[in-house]
């Protein structure tokens, strides 16, 4: 089974909590006998509706059309008047069960994700109501037989009850992991639903207005009670929807209801994911005193506390310590976030200057947004060495790493994850000059909005050069990343094979300095002098690639006027791009089956060194 459906099903039909409440409620004679009493009910009062409407045992078809589409009507309005009924009773084990703090201690024991445990909760429970509804369907086929109900009419009395009983579920998987109730909620959360039934009809008897020959139209409210969107559905002709051009409400009802459930059960759902792992509610308000909303922002507890926030380990444990291990302070935290949200409010204000200022040129707009990606992005790359090259030496140091090789991973998932971690830490870093450099390109994509003026410019015989290439934000990615990735690994090699922290950190430097140093000078004048080739080779380096992505005619001198125009210039640099990624891709994995077949040797010449 491929990986990702097998995901999918996780969070249903292969999920273990689901699993568990479906053979466990197959069980119970309870659970049969209201199995049994739904379809019984439905099914006597299908017979009695027929017997009823042809009472001398003989009629004509149109009769039997009028028997059949009255006998529906009746058994769709006791159908979704069962599934309310019915519904909160298999939802009420949520509610008393799951809100006892036992359960939840061996629940978040157990390796589900937040999303699994609610998802598993929810789809559970709500099998049986969705069993019951499926198994209902042939007697509504059965109607049709005696026409007078078309089969539209049937699906869209389904659609009503799934979502009636979808948001009924959600509510009550909502209640159990905010653990604000227990047992005594079970009936309150009952008188509830019927409460908000009966008064959602009797605000629409009221707000009803008599159209033409004194038939009633429908309300604001309809489509938020179920019985009211089946009554708009049923009975269309004494219960007029409004014309076209009114609103949506009052138009669709059956829609509303159906969207607004759904998106109302949506977000409980998504809170309940949320929460579920924080303690519920109640955990949220004990600790909201205790803990600023500052750190809880971050997901940390109260400074100087004993206990720490749960955390979800990823697979690879030292992929999720190194990650994790950047942002164990509130300090290092912020630091990172305002470098992102600072970044990226210049970007958007940089084009947003360029966009209203009428007297701002394209020459600038190119400085101004070279210097910044060329900055953000040498500030990153020294980041990346730095927090590499002590990766392995600082463990060395404080003597973490002799424990680590107590443990069953490996030399290669070590050094992998020390990797992974790192390029995770530094995504949302990268995504500060490649979004700058993304919305850049789109705004040309659009040509400006309709910037007055345009986005190209004329350069030399009659060649038009677009403000910045509308596939910058593509290209760059594909040589930024494996460059960064060949930092962190120039780093990590450099930490392995020194003594201390200061020896890798210049190592590593150094030798990412004179590659990219040399790279990028090749680049910087082979694409400016050399037609065709030299795009190629500005595309080896992250600096030159940016640099004739956003001023091509500048960068690719000699191939864009050599063909009098950018399209070449433009392929050959992609190219470029693509085969720089491919050996900077190569040289990792070759750093990386180098260091592991010398692991073993390197860490026990210099064990003990401090």
């Amino acid at each position: 089974m491929p990986p990702l459906v097998r995901w999918m099903l996780s969070f249903g039909p292969t999920n273990p909590i689901a699993v568990r409440l479906v053979q466990n409620g197959s069980r119970r004679v309870r659970h049969l006998t209201i199995r049994a009493a739904y379809l019984g009910a439905l099914v006597v009062v299908l017979l009695w509706a027929l017997l009823v409407k042809v009472q001398d045992g003989t009629a004509d078809y149109r009769a039997l059309a009028l028997a059949g589409a009255s006998s529906f009507e009746i058994i769709a309005y006791l159908q979704i008047g069962l599934i309310c009924i019915i519904t909160p009773v298999f939802m009420a084990g949520a509610i008393a069960q799951e809100a006892n703090p036992a359960t939840w201690d061996i629940l978040l024991a157990s390796p589900l994700s937040s999303g699994q445990i609610v998802l598993g909760n929810l789809s559970g429970r709500l099998f049986f109501v969705l069993a019951l509804l499926v198994s209902g369907l042939p007697l509504f086929a059965l109607t049709q037989y005696f026409g007078g109900v078309p089969g539209r009419s049937i699906f869209a009395s389904y659609a009503i009850a799934a979502c009636a009983a979808l948001l009924v579920g959600s509510i009550a998987i909502a209640l159990s992991v905010s653990r604000l109730v227990g047992r005594r909620a079970v009936f309150a959360f009952y008188v509830s639903v019927v409460s908000y039934l009966a008064v959602t009809w009797a605000v629409d008897v009221q707000l009803r207005r008599a159209l033409g020959g004194g038939v009633e139209s429908t309300t604001w409210v309809t489509g938020l009670n179920p019985f009211l969107a089946m009554y708009a559905l049923l009975d269309p002709s004494n219960y007029v929807r409004w014309p076209e051009g009114s609103a949506w409400m009052l138009r669709q009802p059956v829609t509303v209801w159906c969207v607004g459930s759904g998106l109302l059960s949506l977000a409980m759902v998504v809170a309940a994911v949320i929460t579920v792992r924080l303690g519920g509610l109640t955990a949220l308000a004990r600790g909201s005193a205790a803990v600023p909303w500052y750190r809880r922002m971050f997901g940390l507890g109260a400074k100087g506390a004993e206990h720490r926030p749960p955390r979800a380990v990823w697979q690879n444990p030292i992929a999720w310590r190194e990650a994790a291990a950047r942002n164990s302070t509130l300090g290092k935290m912020l630091a990172r976030w305002a470098f992102v949200a600072s970044g990226g409010a210049f970007g958007v204000g940089l084009i947003w200057w360029f966009h209203t200022d009428a007297t701002a040129t394209i020459p600038a707009f190119r400085s101004i947004l070279l210097a910044t990606i060329w900055g953000e992005l040498a500030v990153i790359t020294l980041v990346a060495i730095n927090m590499s090259a002590t990766a392995v030496s600082r463990e060395r140091e404080d003597g973490t790493l002799d424990l680590l090789l107590t443990t069953p991973i490996t030399p290669g998932a070590y050094l992998f994850g020390k990797l992974r971690g790192l390029i995770a830490y530094l995504v949302p870093l990268l995504l500060v000059p490649l979004g700058t450099l993304a919305l850049a390109s789109i705004y040309v994509v659009f040509d400006g909005f309709g910037r007055a003026g345009g986005l190209w410019q004329r350069m030399g015989p009659g060649i038009d050069v677009p403000m910045v290439t509308p596939e910058a934000g593509l290209v760059a990615p594909v040589i930024v990343f494996p460059f960064m990735a060949f930092c962190c690994m120039v780093g990590l090699y450099w930490s392995l094979k020194s003594k201390g922290t200061l020896g890798s950190v210049i190592g590593a430097v150094g030798v990412a300095g004179v590659v990219g140093g040399i790279v990028g000078l090749c680049g910087w004048r082979s694409g400016a002098d050399m037609e065709t080739l030299g795009p190629v080779l500005a595309g080896l380096s992250p600096a030159t690639a940016v640099y004739a992505l956003i001023d091509p005619y500048a960068a690719l001198g000699a191939t864009v006027i050599g063909n009098s125009e950018t399209v070449q210039a433009r392929v050959a640099l992609g190219i470029g791009a693509a085969i720089g990624a491919g050996v900077f891709i190569g040289v990792v994995y070759g750093l990386q089956a180098s260091m592991v077949r010398g692991f073993d040797m390197t860490v026990r010449r210099l064990a003990g060194t401090r």
